[in-house]
């Protein structure tokens, strides 16, 4: 969330205000800034989607280019106001500490690049692709939902939205779906109906009210025992690889 640190001098404890901006939860359990895709970037990866699977090379580095320009909006910044005090401003996601002035200043010194997410998708694309795995950065059937896995398709639908969260957003929903490809494989294949692979349930306090919205509440019990097992563990960007790698 969009958060604000004024300063008058270092050695005073910062004062940390929340602005407004209500957070809208999504399917897939990102906080949805009502921020859009870079220009462009929707139709651009929509037209270069391969037809067989995963998109094409021209396709994901577009991709990659646009996830880093919506980082920018993770990176804190200073503001010097007229009476000599500084002011700062950053974004917190849902579960993260606030920061503090000392924190915020290391982060503008030596700001994050997100090249481990960035390289995490990449492997995740790839892997998917081998495995035959169709990405299609278009709206989900699922109303509400972020990201969703159609088995009989064999199709793994991302909202193209949740690009312009910016990297580590991305390669979480691209993470909790890649979950989901290997539990259909570890069922009977890649177009069987996904089953519990055996991983821990225990979902974030940050993300377990999701599991309560309206796109889950009237879920079967089978489908949130899948959503937990896919939630409680989509922050570990390299697991979703190597399960498919190992299932599929």
């Amino acid at each position: 969330m969009p958060c604000l640190v004024r300063s008058r001098r270092p050695s005073r404890a910062p004062l940390v205000l929340l602005l407004g901006g209500l957070l809208l939860l999504l399917g897939a359990g990102w906080a949805a800034w009502p921020l859009r895709p870079p220009a462009g970037a929707s139709s651009v990866l929509a037209k270069s989607a391969s037809p067989a699977a995963g998109l094409s090379p021209a396709a994901e580095a577009t991709l990659l280019q646009h996830l880093a320009v919506a980082d920018r909006q993770w990176l804190p910044r200073a503001e010097i106001l007229p009476n000599g005090a500084t002011r700062y401003h950053y974004r917190r996601r849902p579960g993260e500490p606030r920061l503090s002035v000392a924190e915020l200043r290391a982060l503008i010194a030596n700001p994050p690049r997100f090249g481990a997410e960035r390289l995490a998708i990449g492997e995740l694309l790839t892997v998917l692709a081998a495995a035959g795995v169709r990405l299609e950065l278009t709206q989900p059937r699922k109303t509400g939902a972020a990201g969703e896995w159609d088995p009989s398709a064999r199709t793994l639908r991302i909202q193209p939205r949740v690009v312009g969260k910016g990297s580590l957003e991305f390669a979480r929903v691209l993470n909790h779906e890649a979950i989901h490809v290997a539990q259909s494989c570890r069922n009977r294949g890649l177009r069987s109906s996904p089953r519990p692979l055996g991983l821990s349930s225990q979902v974030p306090s940050h993300l377990a009210a999701i599991l309560e919205e309206p796109i889950y509440r009237t879920a079967s019990e089978r489908v949130r025992q899948l959503e937990r097992e896919a939630y409680a563990n989509q922050e570990r960007l390299g697991l979703g690889a190597q399960l498919v790698r190992r299932h599929c």
